[in-house]
């Protein structure tokens, strides 16, 4: 699968930089969608098309920061089905959290946050040389736990009732991987080796 918008390429879904045109898709509905933020801290205040260009104009660029749209190619189109990020990257301490929505709900249960996950912990591996990676979801999002399970992700720690979702106060688990353990379940493939 290629194109030209790619930045990294997998066999389901690429991952592209959002564009200032994916705030006029579904992307900001998304933050408005109680079902799709059921495991994050969005959907607290109503999101608008205004937001959704100033965040995309205020990430572009950074190198603090990693954030890309996931898509699943349709013949000549593309569908953009969620985002993906790397963020509070540090090169000093080699770690970056790891943050993802998949928005789109038909897209939910076919593995493409799977393959993508696996694909931006690869980059930040394997191109940023970062040795940790890390991300922190709500103990009620057991979706989230499964997908930092399955790429090797192991649980860290728990801050007690740290988040308020839904009229009460939920816990979040804290995950991490290391390089060493990401290599070990997905060693470098021959294109990534080649690069």
């Amino acid at each position: 699968m290629e194109s030209a918008n790619a930045f990294i390429v997998g066999e389901k879904v690429y991952l592209r930089p959002l564009r200032d045109e994916d705030a006029e898709g579904p992307y900001p509905s998304w933050l408005n969608d109680a079902e799709v933020c059921a495991g994050n801290s969005h959907h607290v205040f109503p999101y608008a098309k205004e937001q959704a260009r100033e965040y995309i104009r205020g990430v572009r660029g950074r190198r603090d920061c990693l954030v890309l749209a996931i898509i699943v190619p349709e013949g000549e189109h593309e569908r953009h089905i969620g985002n993906m990020s790397l963020q509070s990257i540090d090169y000093v301490w080699g770690s970056a959290e790891f943050g993802v929505l998949i928005g789109d709900r038909t897209a939910w249960g076919k593995g493409y946050g799977k393959e993508a996950m696996r694909l931006i912990l690869a980059h930040a591996f394997r191109s940023l040389n970062l040795h940790r990676v890390y991300c922190g979801t709500f103990d009620t999002n057991p979706g989230m736990r499964r997908l930092a399970a399955y790429v090797g992700m192991r649980e860290e720690g728990r801050r007690r009732e740290a988040a308020f979702k839904d009229g009460r106060y939920v816990d979040i688990v804290e995950f991490g991987v290391l390089r060493s353990e990401f290599d070990e379940r997905w060693p470098a493939t021959a294109a990534e080796k080649a690069r």
